[in-house]
């Protein structure tokens, strides 16, 4: 058997010699199975990397974008069924937001809700040593006036104030209050009472601008 091997080994060697200038069509068996195996591969080689390899990209491709597309399919569906709910939870916030709206005046009816604030504290037996409304900080959409006040009087009469604070029909708040006692025995409060107001149309327009330049200035 090692005989034949060597034979058949000896036989297919004489078939690579003396090929050199020989038309390939006329060469042995042996020679030609082995340069078409070669040219074969070189052609599957050159066909993945110019060819099939774009395709292959452009398959996985194609299913990440399916398997997104499901993800938000799956979503929308979810969405669908429960759109009356959403619907409902809308209109409730919205009715929400007419309320808290409510609750903060316009421009034109700041100085009202100011003597407001004047009224209830005398209204409480209490001496107003300060009361001065500071700069306007425009939000969003909306704007907040800080009051920095100074009242004098009873404990329970600046307790009363202060829930009288809380129970205008407008949003007043009081921020960083100290209370100490003054020389008389009188108390006096000092706080900074913060109220809001809605910004009308042209605030809001103008709003948006300085919104829109600073996006574009943050691009450059």
């Amino acid at each position: 058997m090692a005989t034949d091997l060597k034979q058949l080994g000896e036989t297919l060697a004489a078939q690579f010699r003396g090929l050199q200038g020989v038309h390939p069509g006329q060469w042995p068996l042996a020679p030609r199975l082995l340069c078409a195996l070669g040219v074969t591969v070189a052609v599957m080689v050159l066909g993945y990397f110019g060819y099939w390899s774009g395709q292959f990209e452009e398959q996985e491709t194609g299913a990440a974008r399916e398997l997104k597309l499901r993800d938000e399919y799956k979503i929308k569906v979810a969405q669908a069924v429960n759109l009356d709910a959403l619907i409902a939870q809308k209109q409730q916030v919205d009715q929400y937001v007419v309320r808290l709206e409510k609750q903060l005046p316009s421009k034109a009816e700041m100085a009202a809700l100011l003597s407001d604030i004047n009224q209830a504290g005398l209204g409480r037996g209490l001496q107003f040593e300060l009361f001065r409304p500071g700069q306007v900080v425009v939000k969003d959409y909306y704007a907040e006036l800080p009051i920095d006040i100074k009242v004098a009087g009873r404990y329970h009469d600046i307790g009363s104030f202060a829930g009288d604070m809380a129970n205008l029909p407008r949003i007043v708040t009081l921020n960083n209050m100290n209370l100490n006692t003054a020389k008389d025995g009188s108390l006096v409060l000092e706080a900074v009472a913060k109220t809001f107001r809605y910004l009308d149309q042209d605030e809001v327009a103008a709003q948006r601008k300085a919104a829109a330049d600073k996006k574009k200035g943050n691009k450059k």
